[in-house]
């Protein structure tokens, strides 16, 4: 393989059989011991575990601009045009949008998603159709369902009955969006309700906490406490929590000790948080995210999740982790060498944690071989140039391959060949376009 597990790390070769990592050992170039039925040559690029998708809406994704439009940008006038396009959704309607979304995930190396799913639907007709499509695809990739209730538990009639059954249906996590409810004390009650029916029926619990630029919206203290004395602890995620890059700094450094206390973990969709929030703000505008840095110092364990592909919330989209990465780099300010690392890790390992993926994640002896091969020199240099896998392997089988594809480029009187996939010192070209990477197609999908 001569690929490298680490930046500047040795070359190794990782070997597969039965679908499991049966060794990982250093490259060499005598003649192998044994000789594979497929060979993937790295070039000494990076092979890591698969990334993850910790946060995304496959229900309500590719419906931008159904019924209508959602004119002033607003998490609320998103909710809005969702409410008015809800109706029409159908199975199929599910099953087709959603699919098609997991093809571009799965080409861009994403092989564990958690989905949310709207549950204020008498019916539960989207919840059905995710549950349809996690069995169809689980030979491909794991795709977690949060029942989610966009509408909220207490505000909404059969609320909390609704959440309940589509967990008995088989969502695997259970959801709440305590800001949504008609008052604090609905949104306390809600973050309650979903609590008690995550330890009822041992799930887990993934709330939309706090996606408002209001300083007294505090849902993420009330759902950190649930955790700790619930003890579900780990198994809690507060999503988005994009209040607190508007709280004060006192109150701030007091959450910061609950949140590390309690061991949920926290979840910034910076492409979407940066879109959706502010919105009513004059000058100066605020950013939109949650405390990344202070939070990652402080030892909790925060991903990035892309929310939105081309929905009411937000109309673009790929479902690219590495644009995610790289968004994030700059939204959170994370511009230091190892910071710009980290953010692959928030779109992999940490987000893997997010998910409670445990042994079934990772490039380690005995585990599932699920990896993706980067051309690419460093972590940085993934995400500077954001990089797309040249192999995606699920479980000991190769499920995407891209080809090489170098840009013929005219520059000044002479032409050149830029190969944004074989050149591993494209970090060191700065004449290079790295944009001129987005030319190229998924490979094994319709372009997004």
């Amino acid at each position: 393989m001569r690929a490298r597990l680490v930046d500047d790390g040795d070359l190794v070769d990782v070997h597969v059989e039965g679908g499991k990592v049966s060794a990982i050992e250093r490259s060499s170039t005598d003649a192998p011991d044994r000789v594979a039925d497929t060979e993937i040559d790295a070039a000494g690029g990076l092979v890591r575990p698969p990334f993850v998708e910790p946060h995304i809406h496959l229900d309500s994704t590719l419906t931008a601009g159904e019924p209508r439009w959602n004119t002033s940008g607003t998490l609320w006038e998103g909710i809005a045009v969702w409410s008015e396009r809800k109706a029409s959704v159908s199975r199929e309607d599910v099953i087709t949008r959603a699919e098609q979304v997991l093809r571009w995930q799965a080409a861009q190396g994403v092989l564990f998603v958690r989905s949310h799913c709207d549950v204020t639907d008498p019916d539960l007709t989207a919840l059905d159709a995710l549950l349809e499509l996690r069995e169809r695809v689980r030979d491909v990739l794991v795709l977690q369902v949060v029942a989610f209730p966009q509408e909220g538990i207490v505000s909404f009639p059969r609320g909390a009955e609704l959440l309940e059954e589509a967990v008995r249906r088989g969502a695997d996590v259970v959801g709440a969006i305590p800001h949504f409810e008609d008052t604090r004390e609905d949104g306390v009650r809600s973050l309650e309700i979903a609590v008690d029916i995550a330890t009822r029926y041992d799930r887990g619990v993934d709330a939309h906490c706090d996606e408002i630029d209001d300083e007294q919206s505090r849902f993420v203290e009330v759902l950190a406490t649930l955790a700790l004395r619930s003890r579900l602890g780990d198994r809690v995620t507060a999503s988005h929590t994009t209040a607190m890059g508007s709280y004060n700094a006192a109150y701030a450094f007091k959450l910061e000790r609950l949140l590390v206390r309690s061991g949920i973990n926290l979840v910034s969709n910076p492409l979407v948080n940066l879109a959706l929030q502010g919105r009513f703000d004059d000058y100066p505008k605020r950013r939109g995210l949650t405390r990344v840095k202070e939070m990652l110092a402080a030892g909790v364990n925060v991903a990035f999740g892309s929310d939105d592909v081309m929905d009411p919330w937000f109309p673009l989209g790929t479902a690219s982790p590495m644009l995610l990465a790289h968004t994030g780099v700059v939204a959170a300010q994370m511009t230091g060498q190892d910071e710009i690392a980290e953010t692959l890790e928030m779109v992999s390992t940490r987000a893997a944690r997010v998910l409670g993926l445990g042994d079934g994640y990772g490039l380690e002896r005995g585990r599932p071989a699920s990896l993706v091969v980067l051309p690419a020199s460093s972590r940085m240099d993934a995400v500077r140039r954001q990089v797309a896998p040249r192999w995606v392997v699920s479980r000991g089988e190769v499920v995407a391959e891209r080809q090489p594809s170098p840009v013929r480029l005219r520059w000044l009187g002479d032409e050149h060949d830029v190969d944004f996939v074989r050149d591993a010192d494209a970090a060191s070209a700065t004449w290079r376009d790295a944009s001129l990477a987005q030319l190229t197609h998924v490979a094994g999908a319709t372009s997004p």
